[in-house]
């Protein structure tokens, strides 16, 4: 099977998951999309209404923000991978809950390791501390981070490559956040080639 066919299985499966209250609140399931064969793959916390209308990740206010962060160092959403955390819209845009995060850490497990990214870039608090629980978003913001992450083809402890960001919603009404995170997103293209340079 394609990187392609293995995504479209997923998404089907998780279109028919309700292992969360979620899925009962929301129009639709918001897999991710973007390319499979993406070196950056960009994780937020979870979809919101225009989202969940859409069935799109990243469509809203903060996604215009983003798309213009990503042309500023030249590149496109198709040239990235997009996903959350949780895939179902939470009601009133609330934060998910810690089991809601964790019916669906599957999934998102299961992206990574299809799309093998050589950066995943963390749009938030909340995706961050899925992945690094102990990390502060105002200490981590703008900086490499580095964990054993799976297990390479020779079945060894496999290295992957984390970037922080605020999230590009909470930046968008905070001028002071905004500067950072534009600051801070100019540094992606290092960030990548270092994950490359090391072999990630």
């Amino acid at each position: 099977m394609t990187k392609q066919e293995k995504l479209n299985e997923l998404n089907q499966k998780m279109a028919a998951c309700s292992r969360c209250v979620l899925r009962a609140g929301c129009k639709q399931v918001v897999p991710g999309e973007g390319s499979t064969s993406a070196g950056i793959m960009f994780i937020g916390e979870g979809p919101g209404k225009k989202e969940d209308e859409l069935g799109r990740p990243f469509v809203g206010a903060a996604g215009k923000f983003l798309d213009e962060m990503l042309e500023k160092i030249g590149l496109k959403r198709e040239d990235t991978y997009i996903a959350n955390v949780v895939k179902c819209r939470p009601l009133e845009n609330r934060d998910p809950l810690p089991e809601e995060a964790e019916a669906c850490w599957p999934w998102l497990l299961e992206q990574i390791k299809i799309i093998e990214p050589k950066l995943i870039v963390f749009l938030g608090r909340h995706s961050m501390n899925r992945f690094f629980p102990d990390e502060k978003i105002s200490e981590a913001h703008g900086k490499l981070l580095i964990k054993d992450f799976g297990l390479n083809s020779g079945g060894s402890p496999k290295k992957q490559h984390f970037f922080a960001l605020y999230h590009p919603a909470a930046a968008l009404y905070n001028g002071g956040m905004r500067e950072t995170l534009l600051n801070d997103f100019k540094k992606i293209p290092k960030a990548l080639i270092l994950a490359k340079s090391r072999g990630t």
